[in-house]
């Protein structure tokens, strides 16, 4: 089987670029330049130079003593929650905003869901000094309040989105008329694994940074370079491409995808877009999306901001209709209870969206001598207005 994308944009059934002729210009310069800008030698120099210096990468790979004890089973933490802007956002933004440079685009728009994108684009818009634009559901923008202040306090003006669900899947549309009118000046830095090709492709080749990473310290602590599970949480899904990137042919690693299943599948309040959806078109990209039988998008919901995005990125939709991923959901509480779980046993307050990474290790079996990775892909900061009220 094979995992990899081909020259049109697919894996497999998945991906392509699904768009109106307005956008064919946008999208064909970045599909032509892309490559040959990141195969470069300074490129990849002054990548690399960031991660380390102005990121903080490498994130640790960090034993997870007490919370192993607690499930029989030895688990490690991806602790990208530690990068620069606490998430790893970051990885992309660096990425991206160099391709940008190196095409000659001057104004930076963006969408973001719980802010951390946004603030990762906006801290690098700051860094390069370019101009910044970040399109951010009107709900969204209430509930994360400090990551919009962050966003503005770094020199973004926030545009809020305030159609259909008021949430991430609106915010991308707004980016995305943005970049229709304006299409010589401007770059769209997109977020995820989602979007017209070639955006799945080339974010998860920044955010491949995170498992190629895992290949070194997996071996240093373990004696062999690859774990047994790899858990990550997945609305689009970067950080679930990035944390599976260099295993995805490996297939003794088992890649466990978690969605966010809101209030449960059984209501209309979820984002379990694989239990729930079927295939179509989304953001120019072929994939499973949460539609109606006429085909409208349907609203997704979930406690996490970061989650509730109707479709997935279009590689997850072929690990899921090939079965090398194995995609599980969890609820807003099961979120939360794994949440106040990883706090109370290893101190360590994470992002919501990874919570649902975390809280699949009470639906999955965990054996004594297997070595388990979950990709803590941010930390709670920005969360702590939620997890207050539940206390």
């Amino acid at each position: 089987m094979n995992y990899k994308i081909n020259k049109e944009g697919f894996y497999g059934d998945f991906g392509g670029a699904f768009i109106p002729e307005m956008l064919y210009h946008n999208t064909h310069e970045l599909k032509e330049n892309y490559l040959k800008i990141i195969q470069k030698e300074s490129f990849q120099k002054e990548f690399k130079e960031l991660l380390k210096e102005y990121v903080g990468r490498p994130t640790p790979l960090y034993f997870a003593k007490r919370l192993s004890k607690k499930y029989n089973t030895n688990i490690f933490l991806k602790r990208e929650d530690l990068n620069h802007t606490g998430a790893h956002k970051i990885n992309n933004t660096i990425g991206q905003i160099l391709v940008a440079k190196h095409m000659g685009k001057k104004r930076i728009i963006a969408e973001t869901g719980a802010g951390q994108h946004g603030v990762a684009t906006a801290t690098v818009c700051a860094l390069m000094d370019l101009e910044c634009i970040v399109y951010m559901g009107e709900i969204d923008i209430k509930r994360q309040a400090p990551n919009v202040a962050r966003m503005k306090m770094l020199g973004a003006e926030v545009r809020p989105a305030v159609s259909g669900s008021k949430t991430l899947k609106d915010a991308t549309n707004e980016a995305i008329r943005d970049w229709i009118a304006n299409p010589t000046d401007t770059y769209y830095l997109i977020g995820s694994v989602v979007g017209p090709h070639p955006y799945p492709d080339m974010v998860a080749q920044f955010q491949s940074v995170i498992s190629k990473e895992m290949l070194s310290q997996l071996k240093e602590k373990t004696g062999r370079n690859y774990p047994d599970k790899i858990i990550a949480c997945v609305g689009g899904g970067s950080n679930a491409a990035g944390a599976f990137y260099h295993y995805i042919e490996n297939t003794k690693v088992e890649l466990i995808a978690v969605e966010a299943d809101g209030l449960g599948v059984q209501t209309n309040k979820t984002a379990a877009t694989t239990q729930v959806g079927s295939e179509g078109i989304i953001h120019g990209s072929k994939t499973l999306l949460m539609q109606n039988k006429e085909g409208q998008i349907t609203e997704p919901y979930s406690i996490s901001a970061g989650l509730d995005y109707p479709g997935i990125g279009p590689l997850h939709a072929h690990l899921f209709k090939t079965g090398r991923g194995v995609f599980l959901g969890a609820t807003d509480k099961e979120a939360l209870d794994a949440a106040f779980e990883l706090t109370k046993l290893e101190g360590i307050i994470p992002a919501l969206e990874s919570a649902h990474a975390l809280a699949a290790l009470k639906k999955i079996e965990c054996k004594p001598d297997e070595n388990i990775v979950i990709n803590l892909s941010g930390r709670g900061d920005k969360d702590m207005e939620t997890y207050i009220k539940m206390m």
